[in-house]
């Protein structure tokens, strides 16, 4: 053997034989037999017992000394129980795995384990699920499109790309069926709260998914989820369902983005025809309204005048049937009256005694044209002159 060679003999555990005193085996001196063979476990027990009477008061292993070291353990084990609940936690006491009830923040107690257990799930963190992309680590860059959640059916058969949020935490009345009922409490809200998203978008026409109908749709998703999970006796309160994209697919985003442009200059026009021909038509409709006033304003005016001419007519007739002489000359200086009213006149001497052209003063004329400021002194004379 390899430790043979050693000086004295000694294996390793010491010298053999009991000549040396100095090659003692980890187990102290020799073996029973003092030939340095390790010791056998009787003798192993034997010294434990011994060194455990050192403790015990009277040095023997009494039945009172055995229930006071039970006791001693007993209530270490019970002191293991107190536990303490932060104040966004709520502690679930149980039972040899049965739940009993649940305790609020502060120091608690229950039996500790193996017989009793506590679970402390946080009621008060908001969390967040991703439906139909998913984010980078970092939270930089473009996110990760996940087609197989994202794609939906509308309901006038289009396919619409959605992502969503869904923001969700425990209910703190509720904690036990979280921690109860929930095998895998992401997977199972992502798969409700998808589901809930593809019925409403499956009522939807894809113009309104696109443009108004967003916060409505993420408000009926929210309560569809809860409703879900309620029925589920989840013990989740969803908070909020938030719509991050809503668009065609990749495919024919563009060729939609054309056609939705396209119908939006359709309404722009109409509109604009519309606004014109809401200020065109009652223009038209006042201008026509104008000229029948007109019309008829004329017509009673040629009618009273026609009237009141063949009134007159026949009045002057009667008075021309009592004096014919003095009718006439009335008649024939009035006609002349209107006649030479409007015209330009020049009077003439025919007796011969005269110049033949009379000079006259044009005082009508003179009534109907201003005379300015700066000749007014020399018409003044000329009238004197005149005169």
């Amino acid at each position: 053997m390899p430790w043979s060679n050693q000086s004295g003999g000694g294996g390793p555990w010491g010298q053999r034989g009991g000549s040396g005193g100095g090659g003692k085996s980890p187990w102290g001196s020799g073996g029973p037999q003092g030939n340095g063979a390790p010791p056998d476990l009787e003798e192993i027990l034997r010294r434990s017992q011994d060194r455990l009477k050192g403790f015990i008061p009277g040095g023997n292993m009494g039945g009172k000394g055995l229930v006071l070291i039970v006791l001693a353990v007993l209530a270490i084990w019970l002191l293991t129980g107190f536990y303490t609940v932060r104040p966004n936690e709520v502690g679930i006491n149980m039972i040899f795995g049965r739940y009993t009830g649940t305790t609020g923040e502060g120091l608690r107690y229950n039996l500790p384990y193996p017989i009793g257990r506590v679970l402390k799930p946080n009621v008060t963190e908001q969390q967040r699920i991703e439906v139909g992309y998913r984010s980078t680590p970092t939270g930089q860059g473009r996110p990760r499109d996940v087609i197989e959640e994202s794609l939906m059916l509308t309901a006038d058969e289009n396919i619409v790309d959605i992502d969503a949020d869904v923001v969700w935490q425990v209910n703190p009345a509720q904690p036990q069926n979280f921690v109860f009922n929930l095998q895998n409490p992401e997977g199972t809200i992502k798969a409700v709260a998808e589901s809930a998203l593809r019925e409403v978008i499956g009522r939807s026409n894809i113009q309104a998914i696109l443009t108004t109908d967003q916060a409505a749709i993420a408000q009926e998703v929210r309560q569809i989820s809860q409703e879900t999970l309620d029925a589920y006796g989840a013990g989740v309160l969803v908070n909020l369902v938030q719509l991050q994209a809503a668009q065609p697919p990749a495919e024919v985003r563009q060729a939609f983005f054309d056609v939705n442009a396209a119908q939006q200059d359709a309404v722009r026009v109409q509109n604009e025809a519309g606004a014109f021909a809401s200020r065109v038509v009652p223009e038209a409709r006042g201008e026509a309204a104008r000229i029948v006033q007109q019309a008829e304003g004329y017509r009673e005016q040629a009618v009273a005048d026609a009237t009141g001419q063949a009134s007159r007519f026949r009045q002057v007739y009667d008075e021309y049937r009592k004096s014919p002489d003095v009718i006439r000359e009335r008649i024939f200086l009035e006609t002349m009256e209107r006649v030479l009213n409007g015209v330009d006149k020049v009077i003439i001497d025919q007796n011969g005694q005269g110049q033949g052209v009379l000079p006259y003063l044009p005082l009508n004329e003179l009534q109907r044209q201003p005379v300015p400021q700066a000749q007014t002194g020399a018409t003044t004379t000329q009238q004197g002159a005149l005169r």
